[in-house]
């Protein structure tokens, strides 16, 4: 909570005094996010892993601090404005993990700034390649990792097209797009689930399919 605390003073200090063209620090932002995800992510805050008994002691004496600080990660970065361009794809990596959290409103508040990503990028090259390239190697890392099910895939996928669809320009890019993430998301998960299957042939065909 102390941490929390200090994170959003550290917030605070940014928009007050590190955004205006004159004194904007791109290292100081890029800290914020680093740390703030480094935060959110972190094994104490994780509590889908504790007993249940533990988790509703937590819950009533701190709530879930996860959806505090991505709520706030989430403010943040739409606070950066035209800025947010030098954030891409350096914070796709992070913003991928932090929306990985099995915590359903997190995900549905966070995946968003996926979009605003892609737009943000799309608005100055007529093309998000950047975006796209980061994601489809961090996607890939993650799910090896441990991270991501079905739900964020489904999740993924229904918020991702709702928002490419409110802006014609990016309708067809951005459909094929979410095409290909979700793809490569189910490719990854049935790998990752037959990884130590005793059955040679579904093993090969779930690496085949991948390839």
């Amino acid at each position: 909570r102390e941490f929390l605390h200090a994170i959003n003073q550290f917030a605070a200090t940014l928009t007050e005094m590190f955004l205006n063209n004159s004194s904007f620090e791109l290292q100081l932002w890029n800290n914020y996010f680093h740390l703030a995800v480094a935060f959110l992510t972190q094994d104490s805050l994780q509590l889908e892993n504790f007993s249940q008994a533990k988790r509703n002691s937590i819950l009533a004496k701190y709530g879930d601090m996860r959806a505090t600080i991505g709520a706030a990660i989430r403010d943040m970065w739409y606070n950066l404005g035209h800025r947010k361009i030098e954030f891409i794809p350096a914070m796709v990596g992070p913003i991928l993990e932090m929306t990985l959290v099995p915590e359903l409103e997190l995900r549905k508040s966070t995946i968003p700034i996926f979009f605003d990503m892609m737009l943000c990028e799309y608005q100055l090259t007529k093309s998000f390649s950047r975006f796209e390239d980061e994601i489809l190697r961090k996607l890939d890392s993650e799910v090896e990792g441990g991270r991501g099910d079905e739900q964020y895939k489904q999740l993924f996928e229904s918020i991702l097209l709702s928002c490419c669809r409110r802006h014609p320009e990016l309708a067809k890019p951005g459909e094929n797009f979410v095409a290909l993430v979700t793809g490569l998301l189910e490719r990854l998960l049935d790998y990752r689930a037959v990884m130590n299957d005793e059955n040679k042939t579904y093993s090969m065909s779930c690496t085949v399919n991948l390839l």
